[in-house]
């Protein structure tokens, strides 16, 4: 048991001045971004720059990769691995579907060296000029946004594209606090986790470094949203989320996670087709929680 203290999601940064001088807007879908990132992409290396990529993300193989793959898979209405009643329903179409169009990103709009990034590694392409969109979370807006960085006050968040079908999806994360059964002091540990999780301290927290509050109030704060305008947008992010399915599956996520992470990756690395790669993982997870359900 633990209490919220902060909030994240995957969202889309882009380029305002690459999208306005090409005259293209925020993408709505997984496709139109494939093709806007192409177009200003393939237009920037026409005109010397040849180091633009259209698309930067996460796909090393660990929970990053998870958690893009995720979004791709559930804003296509292919479902979140495993339902709430436990059944494993990685295995269908839309899901392969989802894949199959972000394999078809490896180097054509994203670099093939996205296969080994990690958060860090897809904000230092996009930060140095080098992309027009990347997936990460909200915390890379402030490092992009700092005055030495060569995007600063040319970038944008929004929601992350949706599939054709389905509406967008961004992966939840963020951070709880929660009391050991051996602490010493439960009951003051218990009363800071309550303060440190209360309004005041979450919009303080907010205001003077960015955390994402957890209280859906917050986002309707004049104070907070005048010092974080991006705050409005974010809310929308945040209540469209999807969660891995760790309460279904509970101490055997991680073993879920890695196995869902890899086979995405064989996907990614032209190893195995989409539809075969998640016909063998839904096999495994099975096999993993002993039967048809966990």
């Amino acid at each position: 048991m633990a209490l919220p203290w902060f909030a994240d999601a995957g969202v889309l940064y882009f380029r305002r001045d690459l999208l306005a001088e090409y005259g293209a807007a925020v993408p709505d879908t997984w496709r139109q971004l494939t093709e806007t990132a192409r177009k200003i992409q393939d237009g920037e290396r026409v005109r010397g720059r040849r180091r633009m990529w259209g698309f930067v993300w996460q796909g090393r193989a660990y929970e990053g990769l998870t958690c893009n793959a995720l979004e791709w898979i559930h804003s296509a209405g292919g479902g979140s691995i495993v339902d709430r009643t436990g059944r494993v329903t990685i295995d269908n179409a839309k899901a392969a579907g989802a894949l199959t169009l972000a394999a078809s990103w490896i180097g054509s709009i994203t670099p093939p060296g996205v296969l080994n990034y990690a958060e860090e590694e897809a904000r230092a392409v996009f930060q140095a000029g080098d992309a027009v969109f990347m997936r990460n979370w909200p915390y890379a807006f402030a490092l992009a946004s700092q005055p030495e960085s060569p995007v600063a006050g040319r970038i944008g968040i929004a929601p992350l594209p949706r599939g054709d079908d389905a509406p967008p999806s961004a992966t939840l994360g963020g951070s709880q606090l929660a009391v050991s059964r051996y602490s010493r002091a439960p009951e003051a540990a218990v009363e800071l986790v309550r303060a440190l999780t209360s309004v005041g301290e979450q919009e303080w927290r907010a205001i003077k470094a960015g955390f994402h509050p957890t209280i859906e109030q917050l986002y309707e704060d004049p104070e907070l949203l005048a010092a974080r305008p991006l705050f409005s947008e974010l809310q929308k992010v945040f209540a469209g989320a999807v969660a891995r399915p760790s309460a279904v599956v509970g101490r055997r996520y991680n073993q879920v996670s890695n196995e869902f992470w890899n086979a995405v990756h064989d996907v990614l690395s032209g190893r195995r087709s989409a539809e075969a790669s998640l016909a063998a993982l839904a096999e495994r997870l099975r096999f993993l929680s002993g039967g048809e359900r966990w």
